[in-house]
């Protein structure tokens, strides 16, 4: 007898939309009577394995709807990066819990969790419908136009630049902004949708879809600096060398590494201290200023894409519409349709577990230091209603009395 359950989890980082997918999930489900429990799993994966599950069904819809609007992962999330003996212990706790329907909500390794989940189920000949949803700030799941939570985090970067030039222009010098993507440029790339004049920063952008030199980063700086009298720089935190050698790991005398083996990048200034020392050192340049955004993009309060939440609702309303209507597994994806209107799609899932998109080399300009007109375009639909904008004097000069 079929039981009705199914359960919900959040994976990977968080971001300011990925509770519109949980609440689509949640609401969605209970339209269907089949449906007997929808349970979430605390700290995704790992909470599914301790156990560590909650009752959804028992949550108001009022409550729902607050949580959705509301970014980080109302959950929590886990790094754990499951391999086929930790997918083994799912399992064994779906099976026990007789979860008939697995959402999972994340990235790349999320969504290699599902699909290795439901290949142990296949085998098993255990009736178990795996989803994976969609949620990435970095843009690079394969097979979606886009992927929920990057247009949120792209609106911060964008405003973040436009701010950051405007005090650049108030007060000259070099700045630069570090920005999370470690293979994928797209969020690096959104600084440039904060200009708005033609010397406007960031009037450099380093990308990790093109092989970084230090030396050609100092010229391309001196000159910038010399034509406009200052230089905005937004650089992805994964830059790398010819070698595919992390910048950071390179100029730094010492790095971190994650649970993975990975140069820890987000979790530290390093990188934006190091070029700016580098360019103080060696351009003579004296007010040179970094920031690292780190984990200020992901859940920043209050700057969230309207287009954002709406898709990252109907991606978690459109899962259980497969799975409910479907007969297979797969991946949530999002597919551009017009001018800017969106269809959805379920891929299967060994086309995007995985796997990294990068950006397409129409998006980047020939120098490999700006983005084209392609990108935005791309971009502009995506980071919502109510953008603000900057604006200047329009100065007539009074003539000089005194001769000096």
């Amino acid at each position: 007898m079929a039981s009705g359950k199914i359960l919900v989890a959040q994976g990977g980082g968080p971001t300011a939309v990925i509770n519109q997918s949980l609440a689509g999930v949640v609401l969605e489900a209970r339209r269907f009577r089949d449906v007997t429990r929808v349970y979430g799993a605390m700290h995704g994966v790992r909470g599914i394995v301790n156990e560590e599950l909650v009752d959804l069904t028992r949550e108001t819809s009022q409550n729902l709807e607050l949580v959705a609007a509301t970014p980080s992962s109302a959950l929590g999330s886990t790094r754990d990066k499951p391999d086929a003996a930790y997918c083994a212990e799912i399992f064994k706790v779906l099976c026990a819990h007789q979860i008939e329907q697995f959402y999972y909500i994340g990235g790349n390794d999320s969504s290699d969790t599902v699909r290795i989940v439901s290949e142990q189920a296949q085998a098993a000949n255990y009736a178990l419908r795996c989803i994976h949803i969609p949620k990435t700030i970095d843009n690079d799941l394969v097979g979606s136009d886009h992927t929920p939570g990057f247009p949120s985090a792209a609106r911060f970067v964008a405003q973040a630049f436009a701010g950051a030039n405007l005090d650049n222009a108030a007060l000259p010098g070099v700045y630069v902004g570090v920005v999370m993507g470690r293979h994928a440029g797209f969020l690096t790339a959104a600084a440039a949708l904060g200009k708005k004049f033609p010397d406007d920063g960031p009037h450099l952008i380093y990308l990790p879809e093109r092989v970084f030199s230090l030396e050609q980063f100092l010229a391309d700086v001196q000159a910038t600096y010399t034509r406009f009298g200052r230089c905005v720089i937004a650089v992805s935190e994964g830059i790398h060398d010819a070698s595919g050698e992390a910048i950071a790991s390179l100029l730094a005398k010492e790095v971190e590494r994650d649970a993975h083996g990975n140069v820890q990048l987000s979790g530290t200034g390093a990188l934006a201290d190091l070029l700016c020392d580098e360019i103080k050192a060696r351009l003579g340049i004296k007010r040179v200023r970094g920031d690292t955004f780190g984990y200020l993009q992901r859940s920043f309060i209050g700057c969230v894409s309207d287009v954002d939440q709406r898709e990252a609702r109907e991606v978690g309303e459109k899962a259980v519409q497969f799975a409910m209507w479907g007969d297979r597994d797969g991946s949530v994806a999002i597919k551009r349709t017009g001018f800017y209107s969106v269809d959805y799609e379920l891929l299967p899932l060994s086309a995007v577990a995985g796997k990294t998109r990068v950006m397409e080399d129409e998006f980047i300009s020939a120098s490999g230091t700006d983005v084209t007109d392609a990108f935005r375009m791309y971009l502009r639909p995506l980071l919502g209603s109510g953008m603000p904008d900057a604006f200047r004097l329009r100065p007539a000069p009074v003539e000089k009395i005194l001769k000096r």
